[in-house]
């Protein structure tokens, strides 16, 4: 069973029923129930055109689905007359699908949850596990998500933008249940990008790859974060890493620089350098500097001035993080590492336990804790970006 396959075909074969003139939620449903009866059938008689194969299943679902519906009998009517399949530019509808489920009457989780159904093939026990909500919270979000979208049409083209972020969240939720969604986010962005010759895609498309590759060293066995200058780099993928580059210096090259192409340059200045000491901060301040013209993000000034700390060092850091609300998230734990570097363990310690109170998951708090606690004992060591 090629479960990779039937998950590629899934928004295909849903954009060939919306052209056909079912609305967007019944048509969704169709697929889904398509792709189960495929689940059961193609192990044993596997069809030699798949994507007619599913077409057809769904669009019999459909049409059983809109029959049993008398008491919307115009949609019946419309469904009795199928048209003839013809061609359809999948290129195309994948583009059209990905912005629907990035509509902005969504909620961020909504359109997370209904790009993952509807463009990833995802059932929806595996986002449910992914999230770690239940299932029928899940189906729910994923109803409501429908319902919303349903009859939308996108006369004028949609928003990368929009369409970018969503698979971004998708990708910072990392890994669970049985469910990688940090590969799948990659795989949904290189869908993308065979659909839309846009830089920005091709930025997130390298980002991704290049955070990607660090992600094996990112945890020691005992499951503990690993600092990025304390890293194995032979852990790292040097395929993901050289394919990320190059992807991002085809993008600078076209000079339409976006956000997330910056924040790729960040990270290819980091997976250059063969020692967290041969580290190029100088480039990576003046990219935190472009990012921060970009966006004028909070979080970008703060990474830029963990970065002036090290270029510049960690007074010139600290400068910079007295400029920034102290309210923002990690701004505690950067403050603990500056003054660290600039060698006021006690100060280091203090607010290493304080950020640790912040932190926003287990694994972030007991490293915040454990770098308390060395300060604490009076070892050495230093703290840096994973």
């Amino acid at each position: 069973m090629d479960e990779a396959l039937l998950r590629s075909l899934t928004p295909r074969v849903l954009a060939v029923l919306v052209r056909r003139g079912a609305d967007f939620a019944a048509a969704e449903d169709a697929v889904q129930d398509a792709l189960v009866e495929a689940v059961r059938v193609w192990p044993t008689d596997p069809p030699k055109d798949p994507k007619g194969w599913l077409i057809t299943v769904a669009w019999r679902r459909f049409l059983d689905a809109a029959r049993a519906d008398t008491a919307r009998r115009r949609r019946e009517d419309r469904a009795d007359e199928e048209p003839a399949p013809g061609p359809v530019p999948s290129a195309d509808d994948t583009l059209w699908l990905h912005f629907l489920c990035a509509h902005p009457a969504l909620s961020p989780s909504s359109a997370v949850a209904l790009t993952l159904r509807a463009v990833g093939g995802l059932t929806t026990r595996q986002i449910a596990q992914a999230y770690l909500v239940p299932e029928a919270t899940m189906a729910q979000r994923i109803s409501r998500a429908k319902r919303t979208v349903s009859g939308v049409r996108l006369d004028r083209p949609g928003d990368v933008a929009t369409v970018l972020r969503v698979l971004y969240l998708v990708f910072n939720e990392g890994y669970s249940g049985d469910v990688d969604l940090a590969a799948e986010a990659i795989r949904l962005t290189r869908q993308l990008a065979a659909a839309v010759d846009h830089p920005e895609v091709a930025g997130l498309l390298a980002l991704m790859l290049l955070h990607h590759a660090r992600r094996d060293a990112r945890t020691a066995p005992d499951g503990s974060l690993v600092p990025l200058a304390e890293q194995d780099r032979s852990r790292w993928d040097t395929r993901s890493i050289a394919e990320g580059i190059g992807i991002l210096q085809a993008a600078l090259a076209r000079d339409r620089l976006g956000e997330f192409q910056a924040q790729a340059a960040v990270a290819a200045l980091h997976a250059d350098a063969q020692t967290a000491e041969e580290t190029d901060w100088v480039q990576i301040v003046e990219w935190y500097d472009e990012l921060v013209r970009l966006t004028g993000s909070p979080v970008a000034r703060l990474n830029r001035a963990v970065a002036v700390g090290e270029a510049d060092g960690p007074q010139a850091g600290l400068a910079a993080l007295a400029e920034l609300d102290p309210a923002l998230p990690r701004h505690t734990a950067v403050a603990a590492h500056l003054h660290e570097r600039a060698g006021d363990l006690p100060t280091a310690a203090r607010l290493y336990t304080e950020a640790a109170l912040k932190a926003p998951n287990l694994q972030e708090r007991a490293h915040l804790t454990r770098q308390a606690a060395r300060l604490n004992t009076g070892s050495g060591g230093q703290q840096g970006g994973s």
